[in-house]
């Protein structure tokens, strides 16, 4: 009894106080600047990394690069004890699958997966892009250093996984490089088919696309803004769950706007220096990223990425025209913005993996009364939970409670009609999972 009363006194003392956790200062604090510079400069000196590039050169193309990408992860298993799984999974896409498929090519990628001590079938993914481009799609051949789209997001996960494989998780991440994205988004469609066929829990994915730029092509010069594109609602929701949400609300409440949220309040809790941004859009307008293979395939997925963008540096031959230097070059990245962006990730993935998983099947209730009340499955490595909820017109959840182990609470003088809800798991070091919005009702 007494170690219960303990454990209870402490996860509250935490939960009241969410800056307590040295372990993720210290995650901070540990990425290196200039190891990302030292890798942004390896990844631009192979000339191009387009998807059909050369694949048989040891100094240039695609082929050159992940290949160094697989010795880097393989380098930092060595360093922990062989923590890391290494290996390339790959997907033959035949020529003409599109306009940009100008001949055969196998889209590979190169995964490295640090195993979770207690749920080893639990995945946060962290990933960057591995392929660049130049003005034409097709071009294969040209110099294509493509420094911050998106070397920068590639070393931001191999730092990541360098840092990170120093500590050991409950749940298991996954760091990995992604081709294909400026084709079609190949390498996400195939690693996440690989996933649902082989039965992956994951619990969600941030994909990391050009987080190294701080001058936007409308002169605004920001290095402390980042944004967090999330989709409202996943696109394999059912009839049912649609008719529900006229009823019921969540139209901004799917699993990847709750990652977004996730990921936002970490940020504001341990680098209150930074300004996250979230985006209510699954990405810029009109645009693609390499999360939405995963959002396709029903798993909660979002793109963190530089607030100002420079459209000369992206997707651009090398040139001068009219005294502006267009494309993609080293100079123009700034590591100390991408070495923040990559500890937003680190302390995201870090956060997630220790968490407990979220809470089952959440039910509410309190129709025409004047208390919310909730019911839900526990979960195994929770030794509490924590109501949220929030006015229907914020973007974040801004009122908690934590409830102690139980599996059913009623909010009392709290009125369901005002609010949105949801619960999170809390682990007994006070790490939460992500919140669970209810997916049902009940009447009593």
């Amino acid at each position: 009894m007494r170690n219960n009363l303990f454990i209870a006194f402490l996860v509250l003392s935490m939960t009241a106080s969410a800056q307590t956790n040295q372990k993720i200062y210290d995650i901070i604090n540990s990425v290196s600047a200039d190891r990302i510079k030292q890798d942004v400069k390896t990844l631009t000196n192979f000339g191009t990394r387009h998807t059909l590039s050369d694949t048989i050169s040891k100094t240039r193309g695609i082929g050159a690069a992940r290949r160094w990408i697989k010795s880097e992860f393989e380098n930092i298993s060595s360093n922990c004890d062989n923590c890391l799984n290494v290996f390339y999974q790959k997907n033959l896409i035949p020529k003409g699958d599109n306009a940009r498929i100008v001949h055969d090519v196998w889209v590979s990628n190169v995964v490295a997966i640090q195993t979770g001590t207690k749920y080893p079938n639990r995945y946060i993914i962290m990933s960057g892009d591995i392929d660049s481009r130049v003005s034409d799609p097709a071009n294969f051949t040209s110099d294509s250093p493509g420094a911050n789209d998106n070397a920068s997001g590639m070393a931001g996960t191999i730092e990541a996984a360098r840092v990170l494989s120093k500590y050991k998780f409950e749940s298991s991440i996954i760091y990995v490089g992604l081709s294909g994205e400026e084709q079609g988004l190949y390498g996400g469609k195939g690693l996440a088919e690989h996933a649902q066929n082989n039965g992956w829990e994951i619990i969600g994915i941030m994909n990391n696309d050009m987080i190294g730029n701080i001058k936007g092509v409308d002169g605004v010069i920001d290095n402390r803004t980042f944004r967090i594109f999330s989709e409202p609602v996943p696109p394999t929701e059912t009839e049912r769950e649609r008719r529900m949400r006229r009823f019921y609300g969540g139209e901004v409440d799917g699993i990847s706007r709750q990652l977004a949220r996730y990921i936002h309040k970490n940020v504001k809790t341990y680098m209150p220096e930074m300004n996250p941004m979230m985006v209510y859009r699954l990405d810029r307008f009109g645009r693609g990223g390499h999360h939405r293979p995963f959002n396709d395939a029903g798993f909660a997925g979002i793109r963190i990425m530089e607030a100002h963008e420079n459209y000369t540096q992206q997707h651009q031959d090398i040139r001068v025209e009219n005294g502006i230097a267009y494309g993609d070059t080293f100079e123009h990245v700034n590591f100390p913005y991408a070495k923040k962006l990559t500890a937003v990730n680190a302390i995201n993935l870090a956060s997630l993996a220790t968490a407990p998983p979220a809470p089952k099947d959440l039910a509410i209730g309190g129709i025409v009364q004047a208390s919310a009340k909730f019911k839900w499955e526990k979960v195994e490595g929770a030794v509490g939970y924590k109501i949220y909820w929030r006015d229907t017109t914020s973007p974040t959840w801004d009122k908690s409670r934590y409830v102690g182990n139980v599996s059913e609470f009623t909010l009392d003088g709290i009125v369901i009609d005002n609010f949105f809800f949801g619960v999170a798991s809390v682990g007994k070091d006070g790490h939460e999972s992500m919140v669970v919005f209810p997916n049902k009702t009940f009447r009593n």
